[in-house]
């Protein structure tokens, strides 16, 4: 047992020399995975920006399918969703909490909530980093949990259980609750629901951890598009939607005083000529730093589009479309300071990394890419 104990430390300090190497300035990267196959759990790599160098992923935390991430805003603590339709001997997933060590990379499990819905897809560190929000997707449920100073997460305090159903016969006969964030002033939360065709709107009130049905309570697409994943751009004033079924992206106004949104805009997330096909559907949807591009993922045809964002009117104009060196591009995302982009391919077990010119929003590829078993999401962490 003691000479068990020796090797495991030998390993952990290799681990941590080795995410050591870069310099300073360097960028913490975590792979959010399915486990099914070679996979682990959490992964993290160094990424220095100035040379374009991307350390070999090691594994910072070992829990079962933990497809998503997300991060208080001092990044002290991590949360992954635990995507699974059993837990506690009920049909529920989990999520669970971490401390987030700067100067190895390396995660500490600190506990982890039953979601009290199957699948959990999608989740989110509030505005003031003190309530964790996350969406069920077999379980067409929502659900928010306290965040607690040592970033433990508490018992759950709202659970709102979605109904209906929309046109798809194989996708839409029940809700399907796939992502869930603030809007920038911590007062509304928007949850996408694949299976109702709808983005629905909820109050927040951060004080005491609660999501209420607002008045509008949701904002519809076109029957049958199946919304996947929203964003808003930092004013709040306008919110993107990448429709999963339909390959389109829906731009809204919003108001701010009800958290309401008015479609403005639907155009396609293919390149202009190209029809969507059976095997093909969107992912991630991710606005740049500066605001002036949108960036959006296409499953099956592996690739990214980019559009131009007016930034008074809202509205979208296509730029260009990037083919990716792997498939099923599930998630992505883009340093803080709008030089890479990170593209996740969960089918090919890599994760690819380009570089954006600023200017035009336009993604060229580089040679850096790392392995990484059924990788899903992309989160950035500034040592």
């Amino acid at each position: 047992m003691l000479k068990r104990a020796c090797v495991l430390t030998v390993l952990s300090l290799v681990s941590s020399a080795t995410l050591r190497l870069f310099a300073a300035g360097d960028l913490l990267v975590y792979f959010g995975t399915y486990t099914d196959t070679t996979s682990q759990g959490i992964y993290v790599s160094r990424f220095n920006p100035a040379t374009g160098a991307l350390s070999k992923p090691e594994l910072a935390a070992a829990t079962p399918n933990p497809s998503f991430l997300a991060l208080t805003p001092d990044a002290r603590f991590l949360y992954a969703v635990n995507e699974v339709n059993a837990y506690g001997g009920k049909p529920s997933g989990s999520v669970s909490a971490f401390t987030l060590h700067k100067d190895t990379g390396l995660l500490t499990a600190l506990n982890k909530q039953s979601t009290e819905g199957a699948d959990p897809a999608h989740l989110s560190v509030d505005r003031d980093g003190r309530t964790l929000l996350v969406a069920n997707y077999t379980g067409g449920s929502v659900a928010s949990f306290p965040i607690a100073a040592d970033g433990s997460l508490g018992p759950m305090i709202s659970f709102v259980q979605h109904t209906g159903k929309s046109v798809n016969p194989d996708r839409q006969t029940a809700p399907h609750a796939h992502q869930i964030l603030t809007d920038p002033r911590n007062q509304f939360v928007y949850v996408a629901d694949l299976g109702l065709d709808k983005v629905m709107i909820y109050r927040f009130e951060g004080a005491n951890h609660t999501i209420t049905p607002a008045a509008p309570p949701s904002a519809s697409v076109k029957a049958g598009s199946g919304p996947r994943h929203l964003t808003l751009d930092a004013s709040g004033a306008h919110a993107y939607v990448i429709n999963e079924l339909a390959c389109t992206i829906t731009a809204f106004t919003r108001d701010p005083s009800n958290g309401s949104l008015t479609e403005l805009q639907t155009i396609s997330s293919l390149p202009p000529g190209v029809t969507p096909e059976k095997s093909y559907s969107t992912a991630e949807i991710v606005l740049a730093p500066s605001g002036k591009y949108l960036y959006g993922s296409n499953r099956g045809h592996d690739s990214i589009s980019v559009y131009g964002v007016d930034s008074a009117s809202g509205r979208l104009t296509f730029v260009a479309n990037t083919k990716l060196p792997g498939k099923t591009p599930r998630g992505f995302a883009i340093t803080p300071d709008g030089s890479y982009l990170f593209a996740a391919h969960q089918n090919s077990n890599s994760v690819a990394v380009f570089k954006i010119d600023k200017a035009t929003g336009t993604l060229t590829a580089t040679a850096t890419s790392v392995t990484v078993g059924k990788p899903v999401d992309v989160k950035f962490v500034a040592p």
